[in-house]
């Protein structure tokens, strides 16, 4: 039986280092942690959602592939209910607010040695703002495409010497350029082409500084 791994999520795995202890947030139907660990990529996963009836869906699907023996469950806000012996901690299809608070609800993420894998469906911006500001590094970031939609997914360390990321930066981190993808081209002008419908309802000072530093990067994304 085929594991329906999307690829977003299949994205998401390539960033585990193997043998990781991995904390999987927002599991909803666990494919992702069942194919951590079907592949060997991950020693143990402790899967966690907010509500019951995804956890008990991913309790279901773990059982049918054989994986219960090495994966533990949490009805869980966030990381709250979890142990802390992880190595990565993985969110993924959930939107950048949201992501904000569970790591603002846990600061002893921070300083722990914890790599965070990102993969958010929304205010992008918003979450990368939120990571520079507290101390956290978007390493690497890369450009994919799942169907009709482009996404990125991070890897986050804390690194609270790193360079603040700028207004422009925040829509279209230096990270992104360390790896391009086929996709990336497309996803800067996505973002650009974004921000000057934004700034036709709302012309802020944000909006129109992050263009102005998006627009010079121009003759790179050629």
């Amino acid at each position: 039986m085929k594991l329906p791994l999307s690829d977003r999520l299949a994205a998401c795995c390539r960033f585990v280092h193997p043998g990781d202890r991995v904390a999987d947030v927002g599991c909803d139907h666990g494919y992702l942690s069942i194919h951590l660990l079907l592949t060997g990529i991950a020693s143990h996963v402790y899967a966690a959602d907010v509500r019951q009836g995804p956890l008990s869906s991913a309790k279901r699907n773990a059982a049918s592939y054989g994986v219960t023996e090495h994966i533990d469950f949490f009805l869980s806000d966030g990381v709250q209910n979890l142990p802390r012996d992880f190595d990565t901690l993985v969110c993924a299809g959930m939107g950048g607010d949201t992501m904000v608070s569970i790591l603002s609800a846990a600061p002893w993420l921070q300083g722990g040695g914890y790599r965070l894998i990102l993969q958010c469906q929304s205010k992008a911006p918003t979450l990368r703002r939120y990571l520079s500001e507290t101390g956290w590094a978007i390493s690497e970031e890369t450009v994919l495409r799942d169907g009709r939609f482009l996404y990125t997914v991070m890897e986050v360390l804390w690194q609270p010497e790193a360079p603040k990321l700028t207004v422009g930066q925040r829509y279209f981190p230096p990270a992104l350029l360390k790896n391009p993808t086929d996709e990336t081209a497309r996803y800067y002008r996505w973002v650009v082409d974004g921000l000057h419908l934004a700034a036709r309802h709302r012309p802020d000072d944000e909006n129109r500084q992050a263009l102005k530093e998006l627009e010079a990067l121009e003759e790179t994304m050629k």
